[in-house]
């Protein structure tokens, strides 16, 4: 059934991942992911490799290769099961396809193992996955702005992220997270954004780890008057953060976003009430009762004029 609905799934953002494929960070990963099944396949390569089948046949897998790659699609359907953006779930099968090519090759070759490992380092240490570039209402704090614009307004109440760009659950979250931007935000409910792998004092100060192996991020904070009212993911009284699923459904519900944005809409409308009040003053009934006369001798006055012509 989980089978089934992966790749239902994957038939309904299919045009959108063929878009992501064509980007150069996915067009290097699809061909690593791919390399062990290319080499093993190619005429002309593949009768120079060593195999343990009995019929000799070096191009076509073995009964330990074909274990090891059932192994695989067994670790991607159970990553992918907590997977909240189809970025995620192609990013998943490209990290455990070329942790499995890296298994594969040392196996085959220990030259060809230390060969592709080597691919896999220089990749990672130049390519980088593509940012987030779409629309979305959200404001990015500095170290020196986050704490004055969340005590800004105390009627005003504020969402931040804590990211940091060489997270890749930050960089899966991003769409998300602008997704909600542009359904939610008004005067009175905003949404910001600051880089704690950058400032490593806001990190500090707002308790947000950033240590490779953290589970902290992305970080969601719900802010009023800048004092924190609520954070997704918790963290327990040992410093670990409790494990939390950063989809939609989730923050819509756990942050009272619906609620929020009703309140926020009413406080939106009294500033606007109150800027035409300012511009268009209200008149009282005595300076109406004034003015009545003056208006009255103006009409007089017009109507002789009239007359005399």
């Amino acid at each position: 059934m989980a089978l089934i609905t992966t790749f239902f799934a994957f038939l309904y953002h299919l045009p959108q991942v063929y878009k992501w494929l064509l980007k150069p960070y996915y067009v290097a990963s699809l061909f690593m992911s791919l390399a062990f099944l290319v080499v093993r396949k190619t005429p002309g390569i593949c009768e120079h490799l060593a195999s343990q089948r009995e019929d000799g046949n070096s191009c076509d897998f073995d009964w330990r290769e074909v274990e090891i790659l059932m192994f695989l699609s067994a670790i991607v359907m159970m990553k992918n099961r907590r997977a909240i953006t189809v970025e995620q779930h192609v990013g998943n099968i490209f990290l455990f396809s070329k942790v499995a090519n890296v298994i594969l090759f040392f196996r085959l070759d220990i030259r060809l193992g230390l060969l592709y490992l080597t691919m896999c380092i220089v990749f990672l240490m130049t390519c980088k996955p593509p940012l987030y570039m779409g629309p979305e209402y959200i404001k990015y704090f500095s170290d020196k702005t986050i704490e004055e614009e969340l005590e800004r307004d105390s009627r005003v109440t504020w969402i931040v992220e804590f990211f940091a760009n060489w997270s890749p659950e930050c960089q899966s979250f991003a769409s998300v997270y602008a997704d909600l931007s542009l359904k939610y935000s008004c005067a009175g409910l905003k949404f910001g954004k600051v880089d704690v792998g950058r400032y490593g004092e806001v990190s500090k100060k707002y308790q947000v780890s950033t240590s490779p192996l953290t589970k902290q991020l992305p970080t969601l904070a719900l802010f009023q008057g800048g004092k924190e009212l609520l954070r997704r993911p918790q963290v327990d009284k040992k410093g670990r953060a409790v494990s939390w699923s950063f989809t939609e459904e989730n923050i819509i519900r756990e942050f009272s976003l619906n609620e929020l944005y009703q309140k926020s809409k009413k406080l939106s409308k009294g500033r606007a009430e109150r800027a035409t009040e300012a511009q268009f003053p209200a008149v009282s009934e005595e300076e109406e009762l004034e003015a009545e006369p003056e208006v009255q001798e103006e009409e007089e006055e017009e109507s002789e004029s009239k007359k005399d012509k």
